[in-house]
């Protein structure tokens, strides 16, 4: 895959072609959950969607590290606590443990490196600390807060005025801090309130510091990717920014800024109060988790989407078509090859995930018209390689068209066995009898080459 990647970089308000620090060595760092409670599907998407991007670069550099980070201090986790009476230990682990499995069961590769905010919060400490003597953080009332007029690029990635970053931050007025902009660094903890010994006296980071010292300590001062949700743009990634480059002197945090679109759910903003609040562990109790991955695909990683039903039944009908494709080739050899040069440059444009899909669908309907060995074997590898690079098409055709295997499948070969048998004593009646009664079950059968295969229909 010999295109050049290029991707639109908020920073600039512009597609630029990536060129890393290290062309041996890309680095990205992306922000991670705060484990308090399941994971909606709102959080599945900046993972999927880097996900594709780690694949992507992994497929062009000789070595790539992928830090995600876990936020394991939080109030949002002190809340969660406060209301349930479990332990704030036992909260993050059980999210982390819960987020973890929900991650890996839509596609995504585990990150490089995931590291946990509690355990960084020496370094955490230590850039506060050059921050206030660099004059850029000031204490004040058990606080240490960032000085924001003093910051002179304030703004640039999100490209607001000070106006509307102050009520776009829905600032806390509070006496202590010099400017209505001014945000924290270290606030205190009470005696039941997780904390830490520091220069200011006991207790936590805030939130944004969390992920400039994490991204410091394992990518260095300034890597090459960060990304997130449109969501984090402000203030959080404006604040990393700031506190990055004024601990370091005016050297960037990350080269290229990279933020995923907002989701919906049918048409409305998901919320617990409107009823349409969805964890992806919820929706993995009635979807695979590659049906899910898909239709988070269907739209370009930058624009909104719309999260529907519809979409979703689209998704798995969508796979239904690719694994037949993939069926029907699946006696070919295998061996390796590179995906089509048209599906590389749609992936290597900016994530351009539905252009991809389409190359996809172009490569499968070749293989289903397939005749000769040689076009055989080569349109398989090409699914196979394009298919991984999206997180799609690893698994093998049969178990997606069957499903779970158990009991049930058992019954349905045992009728298309009976279905065979009277098809061979030529009672025709009784075999669309059962074709009949399968299709009533939701499962459609197809006789070709000598044998019949089952899938499931789509409802």
């Amino acid at each position: 895959m010999s295109t050049v990647l290029r991707f639109y970089n908020t920073l600039a308000r512009a597609k630029q072609p990536f060129e890393p620090l290290d062309p041996l060595h890309v680095r990205m760092y992306v922000c991670g959950p705060t484990v308090y409670d399941f994971a909606h599907i709102g959080n599945a998407r900046p993972v999927i969607v880097f996900d594709v991007l780690y694949r992507l670069l992994k497929a062009r550099y000789p070595r790539v590290t992928y830090a995600r980070n876990i936020t394991d201090v939080d109030d949002k986790i002190m809340d969660a606590a406060k209301a349930s009476g479990e332990p704030i230990e036992a909260i993050t682990k059980r999210t982390t443990d819960a987020y973890h499995a929900d991650m890996a069961a839509v596609g995504a590769l585990a990150p490089t490196i995931e590291p946990r905010a509690t355990a960084h919060i020496a370094e955490m400490v230590r850039m506060i600390e050059r921050l206030v003597v660099k004059g850029f953080a000031y204490a004040a009332d058990g606080h240490v807060l960032f000085n924001v007029p003093l910051f002179k690029d304030y703004g640039r990635l999100s490209g607001r005025n000070r106006d509307e970053m102050i009520a776009g931050a829905r600032v806390e007025v509070a006496p202590y801090k010099r400017d209505p902009a001014d945000f924290v660094l270290w606030k205190p903890s009470t005696s039941e309130q997780p904390g830490w010994d520091s220069p200011w006296g006991r207790g936590r980071p805030g939130w944004h510091i969390e992920c400039s010292a994490m991204g410091e300590r394992h990518l260095g001062i300034t890597f090459d990717i960060h990304g997130g949700g449109q969501d984090l743009v402000f203030p959080h990634h404006e604040n990393e920014i700031a506190q990055s480059i004024c601990a370091h002197d005016g050297a960037p945090l990350a080269r290229y800024w990279l933020h995923n679109g907002w989701l919906m759910v049918e048409g409305e903003k998901m919320s617990k109060s409107l009823g349409n609040f969805i964890t992806v562990r919820d929706l993995l109790q009635k979807e695979r988790g590659e049906a899910i991955r898909l239709a988070m695909l269907m739209t370009h990683y930058r624009q909104p989407i719309d999260w529907t039903a519809a979409g979703l039944a689209h998704a798995r009908q969508t796979l239904d078509r690719l694994y037949h494709a993939l069926r029907h080739v699946g006696d070919a050899d295998d061996e390796p090859a590179q995906p089509p040069a048209a599906f590389a440059a749609a992936l290597g444009d900016d994530l351009n995930t539905p252009q991809a899909l389409t190359e996809l669908h172009a490569l499968a309907g070749g293989a289903n018209k397939a005749t000769e060995p040689a076009d055989r074997r080569r349109l398989k590898a090409e699914l196979k390689a394009a298919g991984g690079l999206l997180g799609l098409l690893g698994g093998d055709p049969e178990a997606w068209f069957k499903g779970e295997a158990g009991d049930e499948a058992a019954a349905i070969e045992q009728l298309i066995a009976e279905r065979t048998a009277a098809r061979q004593r030529r009672d025709f009646s009784a075999a669309d009898r059962i074709r009949d009664e399968l299709k009533r079950r939701g499962i459609a059968i197809e006789d070709a080459a000598g044998r019949t295969t089952w899938r499931r229909i789509a409802s």
